[in-house]
């Protein structure tokens, strides 16, 4: 998850989120960022298969703001049974 101004949260997959959240920051990555500096990575973590990651990143989507800055507070780990 990437933090941009006004504390909007942004939720994307990649295989590569260094060469990613680069592309972000220079205005070359998903149009929803452009303009919205400055940019934060405050979450990220490995699930595995490109399946699964589509589908957690969907189910992040649908959630509220306090529940994502919860998991960046504390991780995936309080939500696992949520997510089996």
């Amino acid at each position: 998850m990437i933090r941009c101004k006004g504390g909007f949260l942004y939720t994307g997959i990649t295989t590569d989120v260094a060469r990613r959240f680069a592309e972000h920051e220079a205005g070359k990555g998903a149009k929803y960022l452009r303009g919205k500096a400055p940019l934060t990575l405050v979450f990220q973590t490995d699930i595995g298969s490109r399946s699964d990651a589509l589908k957690l990143e969907a189910w992040l989507k649908k959630q509220t703001k306090p529940f994502k800055e919860n998991i960046i507070t504390h991780g995936l780990q309080p939500i696992q049974d949520l997510l089996q």
